[in-house]
Order: C-alpha cells, then sequence, then structure tokens
C-alpha cells in the first residue's frame, strides 16, 4: 500500500500544479490560443522558408565574396596601389 500511497500522492502535486496553470500570468493568453486555420499555416510557413533562403543565400554570398572575390582583389587590384 505504502507505493500506491506514494503514488496518488504524486499524483496529486501535479494534477494541483496543473489547475493553477490557467490563472497566472499567462493564462489569459493560455485561453485565448487557438489552433491556426490551414491558410495562417501555410503563411507562416512561407514567410519562414522566405526568411531561410534570404539568410542562407546572404551567408553563401559572404563566403563566395571572401573566398573567391576578395582574394581576386587582393591580388590583382589592391596590389597595383
Amino acid at each position: 500500500m505504502a507505493f500506491l500511497d506514494r503514488a496518488r500522492k504524486l499524483q496529486d502535486q501535479v494534477d494541483g500544479r496543473l489547475h493553477h496553470l490557467g490563472h497566472g500570468k499567462y493564462g489569459r493568453i493560455l485561453r485565448m490560443a487557438r489552433r491556426p486555420t490551414p491558410d495562417e499555416y501555410v503563411k507562416v510557413l512561407e514567410v519562414t522558408w522566405l526568411g531561410a533562403v534570404l539568410i542562407g543565400l546572404t551567408g553563401f554570398g559572404f563566403y563566395i565574396f571572401f573566398t573567391e572575390v576578395g582574394p581576386w582583389l587582393w591580388a590583382n587590384v589592391l596590389s597595383t596601389l
């Protein structure tokens, strides 16, 4: 019986913590939260994808500049100054 009593006590503690979840600072946010519509979800995916592509292309541009263009500029253009 000791095991069952400890398990019940632990379950009551977890339930007590979850009971107060919707009443604190974030309670209003949790009550207002809803599942996005398929259109909203697609828009978020498009914006996220576009941002990732832009960041990736910017990084690739820096990589190409510093590995190919930069050394060529240093060797051919700036060394003559």
